[in-house]
């Protein structure tokens, strides 16, 4: 049985000077959870955001931070992000701080003790095997299905099958993040993700609501 399919809009994508507001239309279009992508410039080459942005929309938002560290050493910064308010929190399996297994399940292991939602996440070209040793200490999985670091790239195919793996193997929430829209979304939900990550596609579109809405509705494609 599939997982419900939730919707979550990319901050990254949305007009920074009207911040407060875009999470609040967002919100009332339909958003499930509110998705912030933090980049430090090393793990990719991109800067987007810390911890300030982070607790300046949890003051505003009133759905679930599903906050991904892009970032070489999360664990010198989780404290500062969890006290902004973050209530999901996916690192990366690269990331270089927490390339040692007992430490990353460490990390995955206290972030759930403090009732914060624990996820991992995979660059395109990191297989799902490196998942399996931390299935039972994981929340959400995140497959990227571009490149990290930008937004607005398009989505990539051969990431299907890398989605079916890890619905093979883990029940959790499934999430993917990369050049969704209404056609990929059919692509990557008959695949088993349950929760579909979308910023141009939601905040380039005229209308909020029946941009979720469109994303929503997508069909499972025949297999």
């Amino acid at each position: 049985m599939m997982r419900k399919l939730l919707v979550a809009p990319s901050l990254l994508a949305c007009d920074f000077t009207r911040l407060a507001e875009e999470v609040k239309a967002v919100e009332r279009a339909g958003a499930d959870w509110l998705h912030l992508d933090v980049m430090d410039g090393h793990f990719v080459p991109n800067i987007s955001f810390g911890p300030v942005i982070v607790e300046a929309v949890h003051r505003v938002a009133t759905r679930p931070l599903d906050v991904q560290l892009m970032i070489e050493h999360p664990e010198q910064f989780v404290e500062a992000f969890l006290a902004a308010g973050t209530d999901h929190l996916t690192v990366h399996v690269e990331s270089a701080g927490l390339r040692d297994p007992d430490r990353l399940r460490e990390f995955l292991q206290q972030l759930r003790r403090r009732k914060i939602r624990a996820g991992l996440s995979l660059r395109p070209t990191t297989p799902a095997q490196a998942l399996r040793p931390y299935l039972q200490d994981l929340d959400q999985i995140l497959v990227m299905t571009v490149e990290p670091g930008f937004g607005g790239q398009a989505f990539l195919p051969e990431m299907v099958e890398k989605i079916r793996q890890c619905r093979a193997w883990f029940d959790g929430d499934l999430v993917v993040d990369g050049g969704i829209n209404p056609r990929t979304a059919t692509l990557v939900r008959a695949a088993g993700a349950n929760v579909l990550v979308a910023g141009t596609a939601i905040f380039r579109q005229p209308h909020y609501e029946d941009a979720i809405a469109a994303l929503r509705a997508a069909e499972p494609a025949p297999q």
